[in-house]
């Protein structure tokens, strides 16, 4: 698949990307999107889907208060997700909202008074006041189902950057608009389509970084580097990973630490095998955002969390493909052997205060 610098390797078509997706690496498969696929795609490509497919997503619908104006929609409880889809209703406590989601995630909300009940996506449709959609878009169930109703009730579909953008990424929904970290990642994901609009609010993930994680004094950095690993990643072959993390801990002495998606059992058997041949294994029992080690990683946010701790953190590959380098680029990554990755600029202003202001300010028009 040929990669450029100014846009995803699929700008619009989400079958495709499906597709890609499923054949990257049969290991690393989306657990669960085969059972989910037909009625995806089916819903995205008519509409509106069939109502015997619709009866097959399903999740539990929160509401505060009457007639809700808004509509989350979280499909996974990551703390990245959360972070950038819950953190901004505690802006918007006098607001009638909805949360749809894969399981009840009351106590995770903001406020009082909410109500749940499980639906499919069919009863979605009771949710007549609303106007607008908040996801990090629609390439999975619940998101997919509510892109649909955001269609049907013609609500506005708002997608919220939770994390870092590859070539690789899920095309965005069609007339949707962005809510990004950047200029641009906006541009970049975008692609250069002219159906979608964008807002640039900054990251919550690297706001959240800089308000938790103290800054490390100077003194008790570590001198030895911790790989930080991604073999569960998608964007590159498994042995591109695997090369870059045994030629760089081989080379340096560095310990491994595996990514906590790496529990597959060919990501378990070479962790022993490198093991065996006197590579560290990081256990990964310290939090990430303590540790005094600098970093060093392929591609991983954990470069640029660091940074914003004042550890030193770079990025390594012995053959970086183009789209990595354009990558490492534009978020400011550093290449091993060059001065350490700059933390990136953070917003005066919260993020989530800024996309719950957007979602006021839009209501309100």
């Amino acid at each position: 698949m040929e990669v450029t610098k100014y846009g995803l390797n699929i700008p619009e078509d989400l079958a495709t990307w499906y597709q890609w997706q499923q054949n990257a690496d049969s290991v690393r498969r989306l657990k669960g999107m085969a059972r989910n696929l037909p009625t995806i795609v089916t819903g995205l490509v008519s509409g509106s889907g069939a109502p015997d497919e619709e009866e097959l997503v399903s999740g539990v619908l929160h509401i505060r208060g009457c007639e809700p104006q808004v509509l989350v929609v979280l499909d996974s409880t990551s703390p990245t997700t959360m972070s950038s889809l819950v953190r901004p209703l505690e802006f918007l406590t006098d607001l009638p909202m909805a949360v749809f989601a894969p399981q009840d995630v009351s106590d995770c909300l903001p406020g009082q008074g909410w109500t749940t009940q499980t639906i499919v996506e069919a009863e979605l449709s009771e949710l007549c006041t609303v106007q607008q959609v908040l996801a990090v878009g629609h390439y999975l169930p619940l998101g997919a189902a509510a892109y649909r109703f955001a269609r049907q009730q013609k609500a506005t579909y708002l997608v919220v950057q939770h994390g870092l953008i590859t070539p690789y990424a899920p095309p965005l929904p069609a007339n949707c608009t962005l809510l990004a970290f950047s200029d641009d990642d906006a541009r970049f994901w975008i692609s250069g389509r002219s159906d979608v609009d964008y807002r640039v609010v900054g990251s919550q993930l690297f706001y959240d970084a800089a308000q938790k994680a103290p800054q490390v004094a100077q003194q008790s950095l570590q001198d030895r580097p911790v790989f930080l690993g991604q073999m569960h990643g998608a964007e590159l072959p498994r042995s591109s990973f695997v090369r870059a993390g045994y030629t760089f801990c081989r080379q340096h002495g560095a310990p491994y630490r595996p990514h906590p998606g790496e529990k597959d059992k060919l990501s378990v058997l070479t962790h022993r095998l490198w093991a065996k041949m006197g590579i560290e294994i990081d256990s990964g029992h310290q939090p990430l955002n303590t540790l005094n080690s600098p970093v060093v990683s392929v591609f991983s946010t954990g470069v640029l969390e660091a940074a914003i701790r004042g550890v030193p953190a770079w990025v390594y590959h012995p053959h970086p493909p183009q789209w990595l380098q354009d990558f490492w680029e534009r978020y400011g990554m550093s290449p091993w052997g060059s001065e350490p990755t700059p933390a990136p600029q953070l917003p005066s202003r919260e993020p989530a205060e800024t996309i719950a202001h957007i979602l006021t300010q839009s209501l309100e028009n």
